[in-house]
């Protein structure tokens, strides 16, 4: 929120808008985006975005949350709030960004960006914790980093800043230019370039020139020359330079890396003189952002010695929400790395996208460092709380204690972390969804390992924000008006239920899809109201899909009249799906089933045919085009024809994952979307443009040295002739990591080394391979991820991507991360 005032009068000048407005004096101090994340409706200004979503369809959603401040480009919109303050503008984003550098231009303070391809936010987040001490610093929130984030991270400019830190991500060419009139930085970090977004690029040269733009102006710029692509350094942007490497000559050399105890030692030379520091983690990104953080102290006048006490002191950056299990049937969302009115916003947000439980909570602590005194800041939250609903709230700290009359729903108040363990068995939870929200200092971790179940050490860990995305990238390949349904069948991939429902909903899918009606009374008990269609209605379960109003398929006339048959007489047009088979030859009506289809259909009014649908077979592989779209052909008579016969419309669809990417004359009226949304598309070479949405991992329980010709695990199986050493970690085939792994055929990562198992998988372990590095108990093993893909594992052994992410077992905890 910026403290510079502004009138909406004001607003309208700098962004050369058409204005209509009631109230020209209206001062507004928000920018909003999103009509569900509303703080202070009267000093807010809505922007109808048209990035994901038409912002324009959501004007009225804004409105009825009080917002009266709009910048729009649609004209038909102008007659519908007549009250309101309208400014209409040619480009939405092009105002936001606009205004966003008029703000900028007020304020002479120091600034430092940062991007690249991995590691913005860890590094950005990192220096704040470093420079903390000496400056007053405004950064992007989160990692707000793109066209719109960047605009609306800057307008948190106040007069009170004294440096900046903002990180800019991009995406494809010609991004870039505009962000840097936004930032307009003074010191710039390359962070690194690898593949992310390789595929809006032609090149990875272009990438990386089009991402030094954000510096063009820039005093000092910060890289690793083994990132540059061998540019002449007269070429790199920067007045003055300042470089680092690990490989190569630099102005900080990296000379030696040596772990200890699950921290880094560091050397180098710098300045012809041996220097030194301590990074306190052990992975290996965690390392280099670390070096990165060391030369931009030492770049910006820092001693060596000075810049070693300070990162030694870093501590883990937790970006993300975590959703898990909680006890007495609870939901847990813990969020305590970032404590301020913004991000609680947020926050609340996914709280409220949770519907599988009645009862909202709130576990907040005092909030510092908001600029606010004490009764405007809790005034604030307190309508924040009330605004979205909340049922109850748990304050803890001296300050939100001392403000509880300001606080409507059912609340308690502690003076402290202690004081709440103290007296957490008279504090009760049960069948609620509750928010962990909290100072650093306040120490919550030790509040949400009280109210989480206890985690399995092997743990599926789900990217919300990556499948949201994933979800963005084929919706973008989409024809005006075609409609989404997301299969959530088998678990939604062995990812969870209501956790993924959940999401698909918020983000406006159309339909779901389940194999099996308890699947759809399990999603309608999670609060799921979507329309649902269920693939395998049994007839066993027609009782079930009446009574929580799920959609069954219809796939031959035996299950079609014994439908009829058991609805309600008084039962009127009840939704069903009619599948027809097309060359998958599994389940589906027949050409010939046709002229009896219809005649059954039209002569009971009980039933009415919402969609037809058919199955690709192939549309993944392009040895098998003919076929497919053969297929397509094949689906487009057979549907003309069911529509010639009724007297109503419904929806095609045929298209699935693949059939997106690569057939989009199959798109229809609908599209199917399964496996593509966990980041996996067999028709997208290396899956370019997708994110890896779910991680697996475990633990090493134990090292053992292992003497020459000895053998590991059952049966005998494995053997090291000349001796090394196994970990042993916490998956075995009970988990769902198929025995056909061992023996060396399957490989994990080990502090970012690829390892081979040894021996036979156990039911509950296996063991692996780890000679030569330095494991302990404890580590981390990564068993696939974005760089080890489930695809790489399905190649190991033979199988599909799907198999191996079905296969988890529901043993091994899901946790959910939103960003």
């Amino acid at each position: 929120m910026s403290s510079t005032i502004y009138t909406i009068d004001h607003f309208a000048e700098i962004i050369q808008a058409k204005s209509f407005i009631s109230n020209p004096e209206l001062k507004v101090t928000r920018l909003v985006i999103d009509s569900r994340s509303v703080i202070d409706p009267e000093s807010s200004l809505f922007f109808a975005l048209s990035s994901k979503r038409d912002g324009h369809e959501y004007l009225e959603d804004a409105y009825a949350n009080g917002i009266r401040s709009f910048v729009i480009s649609d004209k038909a919109y102008l007659e519908k709030f007549r009250d309101a303050n309208i400014l209409l503008v040619e480009n939405v984003l092009l105002a936001l960004q606009t205004l966003a550098i008029a703000h900028r231009d007020q304020y002479d303070l120091q600034v430092l960006a940062i991007t690249g391809s991995n590691g913005k936010t860890v590094v950005k987040e990192w220096l704040y914790q470093l420079l903390a001490a000496d400056f007053n610093i405004v950064r992007s929130p989160r990692s707000f980093n793109s066209q719109i984030g960047v605009p609306l991270s800057v307008w948190n400019i106040t007069e009170e800043h004294t440096l900046g830190i903002f990180e800019a991500g991009i995406s494809k060419e010609n991004e870039m230019e505009a962000l840097q009139k936004i930032i307009k930085p003074g010191i710039g970090i390359l962070t690194n370039l690898g593949e992310a977004h390789d595929e809006g690029f032609a090149s990875p040269k272009d990438k990386l020139l089009e991402k030094l733009k954000l510096f063009k102006d820039a005093e000092v710029f910060i890289y690793a020359p083994e990132y540059t692509l061998g540019l002449p350094v007269s070429e790199l942007p920067g007045q003055r330079k300042f470089s680092w490497s690990t490989k190569q000559k630099a102005d900080l050399q990296i000379s030696f890396i040596e772990p200890i105890e699950g921290r880094n030692y560091v050397r180098a030379i710098f300045k012809g003189a041996e220097i030194e520091c301590l990074i306190p983690f052990s992975d290996r990104a965690s390392v280099e952002n670390g070096i990165i953080c060391w030369a931009t102290l030492l770049s910006m006048g820092y001693s060596p010695e000075e810049a070693d006490a300070r990162l030694e002191k870093l501590t883990r950056v937790g970006m993300r929400l975590e959703l898990k299990n909680g006890i007495n049937q609870c939901s847990v969302i813990d969020d305590s790395y970032s404590a301020d009115i913004s991000s609680l916003a947020i926050a609340l947000d996914f709280l409220n996208l949770q519907n599988q439980h009645p009862k909202k909570t709130l576990i907040l602590s005092d909030l510092h460092e908001t600029g606010k005194d004490q009764t405007e800041l809790y005034t604030e939250i307190a309508s924040l709380l009330k605004q979205k609903n909340l049922n109850r709230l748990i304050g803890i700290g001296p300050h939100i204690s001392a403000s509880a009359e300001l606080f409507e729903m059912e609340s308690s108040f502690f003076e402290s972390t202690p004081d709440f363990i103290d007296h957490f068995p008279a504090v009760h939870f049960n069948n609620e969804t509750i928010l962990v929200k909290g100072a650093r200092k306040f120490e919550f971790e030790r509040i949400s390992k009280l109210i989480t179940q206890k985690v399995h050490d092997t743990v599926l860990e789900i990217d919300l924000n990556a499948l949201a995305g994933n979800l963005q990238f084929y919706r973008n390949k989409l024809k005006p008006k075609v409609k989404i349904m997301a299969m959530v069948k088998a678990f939604s991939y062995g990812s969870g239920s209501f956790e993924i429902a959940n999401v698909l909903q918020y983000h406006k899918v159309d339909y779901l899809a389940v194999a099996y009606t308890d699947e759809g009374v399990a999603l309608r008990k999670g609060g799921i109201t979507l329309p649902i269609m269920v693939m395998s209605p049994e007839p066993s379960a027609f009782d079930a899909i009446i009574k929580y109003q799920l959609e069954p398929e219809i796939y031959n006339l035996d299950i079609l009249n014994s439908f009829i048959s058991f609805l309600p007489a008084d039962t009127y047009e009840y939704p069903v799906h009619l599948k027809v088979n097309t060359g998958m030859n599994r389940l589906g009506f027949e050409e010939k089933d046709l002229s009896e289809l219809l005649e059954t259909i039209n002569g009971s009014r009980k039933v009415k045919v919402v969609s037809v649908f058919s199955h690709l077979v192939a549309s993944e592989d392009e040895h098998h085009d003919a076929f497919t779209k053969l297929q397509i052909q094949r689906f487009n008579t057979f549907a003309q024809k069911i529509s010639e016969g009724l007297d109503y419309k419904f929806i095609w669809h045929i298209s699935n994952t693949s059939g997106i990417t690569r057939h989009p004359e199959a798109q229809f009226d609908m599209v199917r979307i399964g496996i593509g949304l966990y980041g996996y598309d067999g028709g997208i070479p290396k899956n370019r443009g997708l994110q890896a949405a779910v991680v697996l991992k475990t633990t090493v329980t134990q090292v053992i040295e292992v003497e020459p010709n000895e053998t590991i695990g059952y049966g005998r199986n494995g053997i090291m002739p000349n001796g090394g050493r196994t970990a042993t970690v916490k998956i075995g085939y009970a988990d769902g990591y198929n025995r056909r792994f061992g023996k060396g055929t399957g490989k994990m990562l080990v502090n970012g080394k690829l390892v081979p198992t040894i021996g036979s998988i156990c039911m509950d372990m296996c063991m692996l391979d780890v000679t030569g590095l330095s494991v302990k108990p404890g580590d981390e093993v990564i068993v696939f991820n974005g760089e080890l893909t489930i695809a790489d594992l399905a190649e190991q052994i033979g199988t599909i991507p799907y198999e191996i992410l079905t296969n988890i077992s529901q043993r091994v905890k899901r946790v959910y991360f939103y960003e």
